[in-house]
């Protein structure tokens, strides 16, 4: 399948209904700001009948299925009489499933995880696939399942998608190349702060007009967080899977930045091209009277920059964003018409949408069987050919050569501070690394690399007492260990 064939709009504007049960929708709201897309969220059928006209104004639905709390639950045949519903009027974009990773979407106070595979992982997958099936069966799209933008071990955006994905290439290879090739879409929910900013005219890449200076459609507008050059300068080597110190877990908190990350995920595991994505919940949240600055490293804005931004990101989106990225639905109606309408929206009315070019690319290249792999190094076999000391956050390279010279004289590994040089190591290679760290952050360390790279040796030496660990490692010089 391509790019191309996929219905739409073409217009990457849009907005999330207020919520479920909230019919009939007030048309005139996503008329006015020239929306292209809308979310809808369903219990029951209640929202047909706006579907119905929302696509008579050429505004595409996405349809959420919709039940609280509901875990890694089946696609009941309740949920399928729903779908069939909307199917039978025309609607073709369906999402099942919403934030899995945290745990006000499951019930009875469950507490998810990504590392349990047997109550979270494939009941997910494997009801999520069956869901996948029948829509596609139909003709229409069901969208992969958005997970909520966070960074902690536990919540991780970036470690969740990787344990779905895993878990896909290890037990469904096939079956999930087939999905992806014949009409898939990946749904994300790209809240993204204040990481955007426009240039300065002629002040360079890393210049930021504040708030109050920006103009929408005035060039040089940044929307690729964490890629943007203020990122990069200020943390090099960020990307949306961490890679340094300051994102142990990932950083996922950009406009395109999980879009990203499955379909280069998606390209080693199963030979994607191209999957298309749509931020089904997401934008600049809608703050009023009030200046929000959640990243110091950005400007501040207000309800009013927030409107250029607003505008200028949609303009991003058709012009700029990747061809698979296909818009975003701002979150939510209410947001932005209550108290009064926000800026935002007026501004959109008096600019047309500029419309996206999509391409004719292939979703998929050759169907071939790829083996999948751990991430990072390969397997040790005798001794590792490589050893590094990884130095925790706070611990510089200084203090490390300052309490064991002797070591590193005698066994000379890489002494670094940076994550992501784990992840040059190829998988035809192996690695042992040794972890120095405070107790407080010896869990964070040891999740942070065993839970992602599995084939990576882990040596432990806890940093609390400067004299226990300087004898550490002159006790393994003195046996002539490396490790302990």
């Amino acid at each position: 399948m391509r790019l191309d064939e996929y219905q739409w709009s073409r217009n990457p504007r849009g907005m999330h209904v207020i919520s479920a049960f909230q019919t009939p929708v007030e048309f005139n709201r996503y008329t006015t700001a020239h929306m292209g897309w809308v979310k809808l969220v369903a219990a029951t059928t209640d929202f047909v009948d706006d579907a119905v006209e929302f696509i008579r104004l050429g505004i595409t639905p996405i349809v959420r299925v919709y039940l609280g709390a509901y875990g890694a639950g089946p696609f009941t045949r309740d949920m399928q009489h729903i779908v069939d519903a909307f199917i039978s009027v025309g609607v073709k974009w369906f999402e099942f499933y919403n934030e899995p990773n945290l745990g006000i979407e499951w019930p009875g106070g469950f507490n998810p995880d990504w590392r349990n595979t047997d109550q979270v992982i494939r009941p997910l997958m494997e009801n999520w696939l069956n869901f996948a099936e029948y829509i596609l069966s139909r003709g229409c799209y069901p969208g992969f399942i958005p997970l909520a933008e966070a960074d902690t071990v536990d919540r991780s955006s970036v470690l969740w998608m990787d344990a779905f994905l895993g878990y896909l290439a290890a037990n469904h290879l096939t079956r999930f190349q087939r999905i992806l090739n014949s009409g898939m879409y990946v749904a994300t929910h790209p809240y993204i702060l204040n990481h955007f900013y426009q240039e300065v005219p002629g002040g360079g890449q890393y210049s930021a007009r504040q708030r109050g200076e920006q103009r929408a459609r005035e060039p040089g507008w940044h929307f690729e967080y964490p890629y943007d050059p203020i990122c990069q300068r200020n943390d090099p080597g960020r990307t949306v899977y961490g890679g340094t110190p300051m994102t142990p877990y990932g950083d996922p908190v950009g406009l395109i930045a999980m879009g990203r990350m499955f379909n280069e995920r998606a390209a080693t595991l199963f030979g994607a091209v191209n999957v298309p994505v749509v931020g089904t919940e997401g934008g600049i949240f809608a703050f009023r009277d009030q200046v929000y600055q959640q990243d110091t490293r950005y400007p501040a804005y207000d309800i009013n920059s927030h409107a250029e931004a607003t505008v200028a990101m949609f303009d991003w989106c058709a012009q700029q964003a990747p061809p698979w990225f296909f818009g975003v639905t701002l979150w939510k109606e209410d947001d932005y018409f209550s108290p009064g309408t926000a800026p935002a929206i007026n501004r959109l009315s008096e600019h047309q949408p500029i419309m996206k070019q999509v391409p004719p690319l292939e979703v998929m290249g050759t169907l071939v069987r790829v083996t999948p792999t751990a991430p990072g190094p390969g397997p040790i076999r005798g001794e590792a050919a490589f050893h590094m000391v990884l130095l925790a956050p706070g611990l510089d390279s200084g203090w490390f050569f300052d309490t064991a010279r002797a070591y590193w004289n005698r066994f000379r590994p890489m002494v670094t501070t940076q994550f992501g040089l784990i992840d040059l190591i190829p998988s035809t290679s192996s690695l042992a690394v040794t972890v120095i760290a405070p107790s407080d952050m010896v869990a964070t360390m040891r999740a942070a690399i065993e839970g992602r790279y599995p084939n990576v040796w882990f040596d432990l030496i806890i940093a609390d007492d400067p004299t226990r660990v300087r004898q550490v490692f002159d006790d393994r010089v003195t046996a002539n260990l490396r490790f302990g």
